[in-house]
């Protein structure tokens, strides 16, 4: 219902829009001449009136002329390819002409060191993602991830964290690369709280190609999706700096005068105490997350170059909680939770990555790389944290005096969590890449090689005890032999582990487009293989996919993708919940089929791409594993099978003439069916169940052990929607509106310990609208008729300034994220759920120079 009426919505203020745009009946001309820094004419320059359909273009000598609405506000888009836009607003009263002469300003970044043209993306099932829009997008984490969970088979549920699963699948099997180096996330990460700055600075972002599926040889083995990011390569003196209530940011690019050694800064830092001190659990937040990223290149000759890529990154989270009161259950059943806390959490995580790469050009159609990498995480988590708790039933006559107040107390207990855990974790590679093309063929071929060196110490449990007895309660005083009363931990993790590998991988890939009768053809076909010694698995993965471009009107290609895809175990997958390390866990495997449509069309006279996929994936060796939060805990046994399937539909272009907009819709199914999921119901002599684990003296009499079959994993959601959506003021575009609108059906849990009942419960579903209205101070638009920028004036430094304000959580949805599970003496089980940031307001400020 939300998102039908959201959708009405959306198009009655598209077609208000629209009609807004309509010209008026007099006009009036605007003509002159557009040239570059050096006075040198440009023709095919793009000369429109924003917010409206047609324009003109200049001529070789850089002279044009425009009608434009006579006795209003008129904004004009002066653009070219390579060139930085201007927005230059003018008002002419009717039969007035007016002179305008423009330079154009070269923009300060070059193209990534490779272009992928637009019909090799679309043949290659990957999808481009403007960089740009990461800053403008209003979101609590914000940043490049947050643009990815609009996008069709995305799903997240955690506005805090930065983590994605894909069509069914976890956050551990996405790839990221950034330039062709591979990027690690932190192991011991519980929640979104403790998560911090993801790796990647959309400051320093050039190029984003994204696939849900079905990629390329040339890609790693992991089973879901590959994120492929290619940062810029500066050719002039730039930079930004922005600050907001939840942190700030500066980077610096430029090269030298003869363009030969380019260099890149990055610097962010934040804190989300602004934002935690929303959430339930009342007490001092201290986060602080702090990131430096530099990336140098120098150009020996047109054929050689080196390139260094360096990233500090220190994520510190401390927390003393003090209280938290949550109210949870039915109208039948209304219940309360207060919690009074004692201790606190200190966690500490540094990750240090440097990549040093060797690019040799010997000729135009050959192209080799060599990368040298390394990546150190240390990490720390370490927190006594004791909570007191009253589970209160609250008062739900409406004509009480008491009405939403607790009337009687259902349990009283107390709980302590205790954990010292550290890891230090070493991965080092060096890689050969290489790429050959000839006429519209191209093979790609590379192999590499990675040492994992892990030391990882742990030492955690926890202890629940409600009014005063230990649980689970077998009767008895403790300290006496014979009885059974003494103190019981739970989930008690104990290990010291040393764990040393070696991997190589590699691939081959070709590649082809070809004309023929019936449309332009694309192949690509490939291969990939990987040893791992630790466990002595050697595993091949094909890969390969067509595309048909018909010789059709209409504008649409047909492509299928089919593949084997792999994924070794990483440390994460290899560690059980008690601490062990099983060191024979052998690959997961997915058998991956996709089939898409890509349609360019137009509407209103605006671009529009529309993308329809549907995909099945047969999964088998799968670890089954448990999502609390952000943590994942693997069951370390390759004892389960399933499948994922589902469509994926997004529309997007220019809803609002000259920026883009998009929506997405997934339907999606995951199931998996783990051998040995059994359980077994006890009867007594007159045949009734007998509930196991409360004191009860009737004999069993009878069993029933029953096999689980297919159940849905951890991240089966049945519906996800994802819209980001652009507008401004028709008469005024330095006034603008963002709006990131995310819904998802809800996902699977279940209380601990209880396997029949794993996965059998669905939480809430996710609904969160962030909404941002944004005013330019400084820059081309905002500049006004004969408006002369002063010679020694600082504006003559400044590209834009931008101030931002953005309501979070605009509906005010309690989401949630987990649940809290307390017991009473009588052993019943209360799933408390855990909610997410509530309503928030961010200021932010961005400077471009």
């Amino acid at each position: 219902m939300l998102v039908r009426n959201f959708l009405r919505l959306f198009f009655m203020i598209t077609g208000l829009l629209l009609a807004t745009h309509s010209f008026a009946q007099e006009f009036g001309e605007v003509s002159g001449r557009i040239t570059d820094d050096n006075n040198h004419p440009l023709g095919l320059v793009n000369i429109a009136i924003q917010g409206q359909p047609g324009g003109t273009v200049s001529q070789e000598d850089g002279t044009f002329h425009l009608k434009i609405p006579a006795n209003r506000d008129v904004v004009l888009v002066i653009s070219s390819i390579g060139y930085a836009t201007i927005f230059f607003k003018v008002r002419l009263e009717p039969g007035e002409r007016y002179e305008l002469k423009r330079k154009l300003r070269e923009i300060a970044t070059e193209l990534p060191d490779f272009v992928v043209e637009d019909r090799q993306i679309r043949s290659a099932n990957l999808n481009p993602i403007d960089p740009k829009l990461a800053g403008l997008i209003p979101s609590a984490s914000g940043g490049i991830e947050a643009l990815l969970k609009t996008m069709p088979g995305v799903s997240s549920n955690n506005e805090l964290s930065s983590q994605y699963s894909v069509r069914g699948g976890n956050y551990d099997e996405n790839l990221v690369y950034v330039n062709d180096v591979e990027i690690y996330r932190p192991f011991l990460v519980r929640s979104g709280q403790q998560e911090g700055l993801s790796f990647l600075n959309s400051d320093m972002v050039a190029s984003i190609l994204f696939s849900a599926g079905g990629f390329e040889s040339r890609y790693g083995d992991k089973l879901s999706s590959v994120l492929d990011i290619r940062y810029k390569r500066p050719t002039k003196m730039a930079g930004s700096v922005s600050g907001s209530l939840l942190g700030a940011s500066l980077h610096l690019e430029g090269s030298s005068p003869d363009r030969r050694f380019m260099y890149l800064l990055g610097f962010r830092q934040k804190s989300n105490q602004y934002i935690l001190k929303g959430l339930e659990t009342k007490g001092d937040y201290k986060p602080s997350f702090t990131d430096l990223q530099g990336m140098l290149l120098y150009e020996v000759n047109p054929k050689l170059e080196f390139s260094f890529l360096g990233n500090f990154a220190r994520n510190s989270y401390e927390l003393k909680p003090t209280d938290r009161t949550t109210s949870f259950g039915t109208i039948n059943e209304a219940l309360q939770l207060r919690i009074y806390f004692e201790g606190r959490e200190v966690d500490r995580f540094k990750n240090y990555m440097g990549a040093f790469t060797t690019n040799y050009k010997p000729n135009k159609d050959l192209s080799l790389k060599l990368i040298v990498s390394a990546f150190q995480t240390i990490e720390s988590e370490t927190f006594d944290i004791m909570g007191q708790y009253w589970i209160g039933e609250l008062e739900t006559n409406q004509g009480s005096e008491t009405f939403g107040q607790a009337i009687e107390t259902k349990g009283v207990g107390t709980y302590l969590n205790h954990a010292r855990n550290y890891l230090n974790a070493n991965v080092f590679n060096i890689e050969q890449r290489g790429l050959f093309q000839f006429d519209d063929k191209t093979f790609q071929w590379g192999v590499k090689f990675q040492r994992e060196m892990i030391s990882d110490r742990l030492n955690e449990w926890n202890m629940n005890d409600s009014a005063g007895y230990t649980l689970p309660y077998s009767g008895g005083i403790p300290g006496i032999t014979g009885n059974q009363a003494d103190i019981v931990l739970q989930d008690i993790v104990r290990a010291n582990i040393e764990l040393n590998s070696n991997r190589i991988s590699g691939f081959a890939q070709y590649s082809e487009t070809k004309e023929t009768d019936f449309g332009q053809l694309g192949l690509n076909f490939g291969i990939r293989a990987n040893y791992w010694d630790l466990n002595k698995q050697l595993v091949i993965s094909p890969r390969g996919g067509l595309s048909l471009k018909p010789v059709w009107e209409t504008d649409i290609l047909f492509r299928l993708t089919a593949g084997i895809y792999h994924q070794p175990p990483f440390y994460r997958e290899l560690r059980a919940k008690d601490g062990s390390i099983n060191r024979d866990l052998k690959a997961q495997t997915s058998y991956h089929l996709v089939a898409a449509t890509d349609l360019n069309f137009r509407a209103w006279g605006r671009p529009f791409k529309f993308v329809g996929e549907a995909y099945y994936k047969y999964l088998t060796n799968l670890i089954p594993y448990e999502v609390d939060n952000v943590r994942i805990r693997y069951f370390a046994q390759n004892n389960a099978k399933g499948y994922a399937t589902g469509v994926d539909f997004k529309v997007n272009g220019e809803f609002v003439n000259g920026i883009e907009s998009w929506a997405s819709l997934s339907l999606m199914q995951t199931r998996e069916d783990i051998e040995g999921d059994f359980y077994t119901d006890y009867y007594n002599n007159a045949g009734e169940l007998i509930i196991r684990g409360y004191t009860t003296d009737q004999v069993i009499a009878d069993s029933l052990t029953t096999e689980r079959g297919f159940m849905p994993r951890p991240t089966d959601q049945l519906l996800t929607f994802g819209l980001f959506f652009q507008d401004y003021l028709p008469r005024n575009p330095t006034f603008k509106m963002h709006l990131n609108l995310l819904f998802g059906t809800g996902i699977p849990y279940s209380p601990p310990g209880v396997p029949r009942a794993r996965n059998s419960q669905r939480m809430p579903s996710f609904r969160r609208v962030d909404i941002g209205f944004s005013k330019q101070i400084v820059g081309e638009a905002s500049f006004a008729k004969n408006q002369v920028v002063k010679p020694g004036s600082w504006r003559k430094y400044i590209n834009n300034i931008w101030i931002s304000a953005e309501v979070l959580n605009l509906l005010q949805v309690n989401n949630t994220i987990s649940y809290t599970w307390v017991k009473d003496v009588n052993n019943r089980l209360y799933g408390v759920p855990n909610y997410l940031t509530p309503r928030q307001l961010n200021i932010k400020i961005s400077v471009e120079f």
